[in-house]
């Protein structure tokens, strides 16, 4: 069900009025195994993409949008407008990325 809340970056919705119900976040922290951090440091050294980090965002950033839609179905919302995105390293290996933005209920 959580998967119907739409999520976009824009203020408004086209053709909906909504009324505010609050700020909503998903959160995640995720790491890759020992294997794939020595061969990003390897590819560190010639240069490019680290494609297994480049995957561990892309995860991370999947399931923070996942969490966000879950929260704001736990609140009663119909979407979430102005989601943003932000992300930060903790440590050498690990990466945490929120997704956060605000629930609004439709009315007619």
């Amino acid at each position: 069900m959580a998967d119907r809340i739409l999520v976009t970056t824009t203020e408004n919705v086209p053709g909906q009025r909504y009324e505010i119900i609050g700020e909503v976040f998903g959160l995640t922290t995720q790491s890759k195994n020992v294997i794939k951090n020595i061969g990003a440091g390897l590819k560190n050294i010639v240069g490019g993409e680290i494609k297994s980090y480049s995957e561990l965002l892309s995860e991370a950033r999947d399931t923070a949008i996942s969490r966000l839609r879950n929260n704001a179905e736990e609140m009663g919302a119909d979407a979430v407008v102005m989601m943003r995105f932000d992300s930060d390293s903790i440590g050498q290996d690990m990466e945490t990325v929120a997704a956060y933005g605000t629930a609004v209920k439709f009315v007619n």
